[in-house]
Formats: C-alpha cells, sequence, structure tokens
C-alpha cells in the first residue's frame, strides 16, 4: 500500500516566470495547478460517496490513502497560489467562479456515478501526464521548487492511479458510462485549464507582442506532446478491458521517489 507524504515546499523564492523565463510555459503550468486542489477534493467526494459499498478490505484502504494522498496535494498546490498573489497576480476572482460553476452547478447536475467514472478518467489522464514529467525532459527549465512539487505529485498520481478505477468496476460501473465520464472529464479539463491559463496571461499585458509569438514557436512542440498524451490517454481508455495497471507499471514513480528517500514515507 502505497503511504500518506506531507509536502512542506516553500514557495517564497519563486521566480515570476518560473519556467525558464517563459511565461506562457509558465502560466500554462500555473493554469493547470489553479484546477488542481477543488479538482482534487472532488475527486475524493466521488470515491468516498462509495465507500460503504467496497467489501474489499485493501481497496477500501487503497481508498483512505487515495484520500490522504490528494489532499495534500490540494494543499500543496495552495501554497504556491500564495506565491503568485506576492507576485501581483490576482486569482481569487477565477477561483471564485471555478468553484460555482464545476462544483455548485455541474457536480450536483451529475450523477454520482458519472462523477466516478469522470474521477476515474481523469486520475487516468494525471497519471499519463505524469510521466511525461517522470520519464522527460519537460520540467528540466523549472525552478527547483516547482520542479520538485510536480514530480512529488506526478509519482504519487502514478501510485493511486488505479484507485478510482477499481472503484467504479467494483461498484458496477458498466463500459457506456465509463467512456462517458471520460467524455465529461476531457471536455471540463480542457475548458477550465485553457481558462485558468488566460485569466493569467491576461494580467501579462506588459510583454511585447513579438516576445509572445517566438515564444509561442518554441513552446509548440512541449504542446504538441501534451497533446499526444492526450490522445494516448484517450485511446487507450477506450478498449473493453482496460485498466490503469496495464498501461503503466509504476517503476518511473518508484523509482523517482526512491531517489529523494520517499519511497515509504
Amino acid at each position: 500500500m502505497f503511504p500518506v507524504r506531507r509536502y512542506e515546499e516553500d514557495f517564497s523564492e519563486l521566480p515570476r516566470w518560473w519556467y525558464g523565463g517563459d511565461p506562457v510555459m509558465t502560466h500554462y503550468i500555473n493554469g493547470m495547478n489553479l484546477v488542481f486542489p477543488d479538482g482534487e477534493r472532488f475527486f475524493i467526494r466521488s470515491v468516498r460517496r462509495y465507500l460503504d459499498r467496497i467489501d474489499d478490505p485493501g481497496l477500501r484502504e487503497a481508498v483512505q490513502a487515495f484520500s490522504g494522498q490528494e489532499g495534500q496535494h490540494g494543499a500543496a498546490h495552495e501554497r504556491q497560489f500564495r506565491a503568485l498573489e506576492s507576485q501581483g497576480f490576482e486569482i481569487e476572482s477565477w477561483m471564485t467562479w471555478y468553484r460555482w460553476l464545476a462544483y455548485r452547478v455541474i457536480e450536483p447536475s451529475v450523477p454520482p456515478i458519472v462523477r466516478l467514472a469522470s474521477t476515474a478518467a481523469l486520475e487516468h489522464y494525471t497519471a499519463s501526464f505524469a510521466r511525461l514529467a517522470l520519464e522527460t525532459d519537460l520540467l528540466d527549465p523549472a525552478h527547483p521548487s516547482m520542479r520538485d512539487l510536480l514530480r512529488w505529485h506526478a509519482a504519487e498520481e502514478v501510485e493511486h492511479r488505479a484507485v478510482a478505477y477499481d472503484v467504479y468496476v467494483a461498484v458496477g460501473g458498466g463500459y457506456a458510462v465509463r467512456i462517458f465520464g471520460m467524455v465529461v472529464a476531457t471536455l471540463t479539463l480542457l475548458f477550465f485549464w485553457r481558462s485558468a491559463t488566460r485569466h493569467l496571461m491576461r494580467q501579462e499585458q506588459d510583454l511585447p507582442r513579438i516576445d509572445r509569438k517566438e515564444r509561442r514557436s518554441k513552446n509548440k512542440e512541449r504542446f504538441r506532446r501534451r497533446a499526444q498524451v492526450l490522445r494516448e490517454a484517450l485511446w487507450s481508455y477506450l478498449k473493453p478491458g482496460f485498466h490503469p495497471d496495464d498501461v503503466d507499471d509504476g517503476a518511473s514513480a518508484s523509482d523517482y521517489l526512491a531517489s529523494i528517500g520517499r519511497l515509504h514515507a
């Protein structure tokens, strides 16, 4: 069973453009970070709603550990919010709108089994992106405090990649609803991620227009890799016999956690 680890990174020295001085990639990832904490609390709610229907003691234990890890992720990313605010970014208006639309409008209107299916799909996406963080040079240009946060988060996403899916199967979730959950997950993820990124970029009005154009060109390959990960994750999830453990054996996560001395705690 995977442990719940605390993460106490200090973001007080985080530069404004912490991804190699590139504002576009910085806010592209910052945008995802704004979505993470409340999204992970949604994951916890969606999975734990079915806790009383899980008979397998091992899966019940995994749900508890999953909830603990996701809670720690949310707390860590919210500490990074404070760094953004100290740099002069206004994020509260976007967060208020996001929480209202995602969790007061959309969430209550969706049946619980679809919420669980969407959670399983989003966990598959996050584990897929995690492999980019752990197995490629994607985060090499990042400031050490953010690089460490994102790789720790990525490793734990790989560790608990199957929990929501296993709960979905255990409570009788079928293929059709699983795929519908993937559609809901994909559309909402891309919508809120893009919205958050645009909110932050609109606050960078002092950037020269030519600078933005050149940086977008340089980041074309990174965006292409994101699109490729999304496509591969989608196609693997569509297979009727899909299971998260068939896609990733977790070796990259274990190797990273062992390298920082946190494999077991």
